[in-house]
């Protein structure tokens, strides 16, 4: 059974209004958490800019706006993410996308932190006025869940649950006494582990005109998280995303080439706006050479990739590879692997 799509559409519009209403009363501090949900996923993405939300049309889609795993061609589409980031920090995520006939999609989508080994230490009466206690790895994970529906042939909406945890390790915390001197001081081990759920929901409409599409998403609404006495909420943000052909306006009919422009602004929580600027140059619906440009960010802009795809015993196969230069922290590598069938 198929929603009203007039219905739909007036609907998901006042919740969007009421949300965007909303955040404007939000005074913008950079006090959020689990900033991990903010890393970018897919090279693909990355190589034109980190536009995300109106052109993704494979698994990946879910990480960005879910209403466009809606538009898999196929049965089945796999997506295997890496990125090599700044400081040793690495991290993974996996996408899966399955079709459900002509009713709609159910996607799935995991993304794990590595932020690598830290020493712990512990106030003491020595020289150095520690000691070290150990070492810890902190871990963060998300696990996702979504559904979409194309509901014409030019809209399609699209939600996902996540679950969320962080586990930033243990600290030594003092229960009693003012210094180490002190004869009551007293100290104990304490675990700092959170974990919540929040929801993604996004829209995407095709003009069917000169390959002008646009989208809109919502990440990440959830409750308020607490550590100690403080509290904070998790990355939510507003996205809108938009492409264009321009080789359509002047060429008409299928040549085997296509220039895709794209464009993105975000609205976080804790920052002003941002945009992002990407363009796509696809030969042969098999080789696609990126580049992209982000506005509003303090050590990072320009973005390049490059990507292959390749059928295989009705098999699409598809890799791709992106890099962004990082300031003084080097550049951030990304590779995804992705299958389709």
């Amino acid at each position: 059974m198929r929603l009203n799509p007039k219905i739909f559409k007036i609907l998901l519009g006042l919740c969007f209004l009421f949300i965007i209403n909303t955040n404007a009363q939000i005074q913008k501090k950079a006090q959020v958490g689990f900033r991990f949900l903010t890393n970018p996923v897919s090279a693909e993405v990355m190589g034109r800019g980190g536009v995300g939300v109106v052109a993704t049309y494979n698994s990946n889609g879910i990480f960005w706006n879910p209403a466009l795993i809606g538009l898999i061609k196929k049965s089945v589409d796999i997506s295997l993410n890496h990125t090599k980031d700044i400081a040793d920090i690495n991290y993974n995520a996996v996408a899966a996308a399955v079709r459900l006939g002509n009713f709609g999609v159910i996607g799935f989508s995991l993304l794990a932190m590595d932020y690598g080994t830290f020493y712990q230490t512990v106030r003491a009466n020595n020289a150095q006025g520690y000691i070290e206690t150990g070492t810890f790895s902190p871990t963060a994970v998300e696990f996702g869940m979504g559904f979409s529906q194309k509901v014409t042939d030019r809209f399609s909406y699209g939600v996902q649950i996540k679950y969320v945890r962080q586990n930033l390790g243990k600290a030594w915390i003092a229960v009693s006494g003012d210094s180490l001197n002190d004869p009551n001081f007293r100290r104990k081990l304490q675990k700092y582990v959170q974990s919540t759920i929040a929801f993604d929901v996004g829209t995407f409409y095709d003009f069917h005109y000169k390959g002008i599409k646009f989208a809109a998403t919502i990440q990440n609404i959830s409750r308020e998280l607490k550590y100690e006495n403080q509290k904070f909420p998790l990355p939510f943000a507003i996205s809108f995303g938009a492409t264009v052909d321009p080789l359509s306006f002047f060429i008409d009919g299928q040549t085997g080439k296509a220039i895709v422009l794209s464009f993105e602004s975000r609205h976080p929580r804790d920052y002003g706006g941002r945009m992002k600027f990407g363009a796509e140059y696809h030969f042969l619906d098999s080789f696609t050479v990126r580049a992209g440009y982000m506005l509003n960010y303090d050590e990072r802009n320009f973005t390049a990739g490059f990507g292959v795809k390749q059928e295989v015993s009705g098999m699409y196969l598809r890799v791709n590879y992106a890099f962004q230069p990082y300031g003084i922290f080097g550049n951030v590598q990304f590779i995804s692997i992705g299958i389709s069938y």
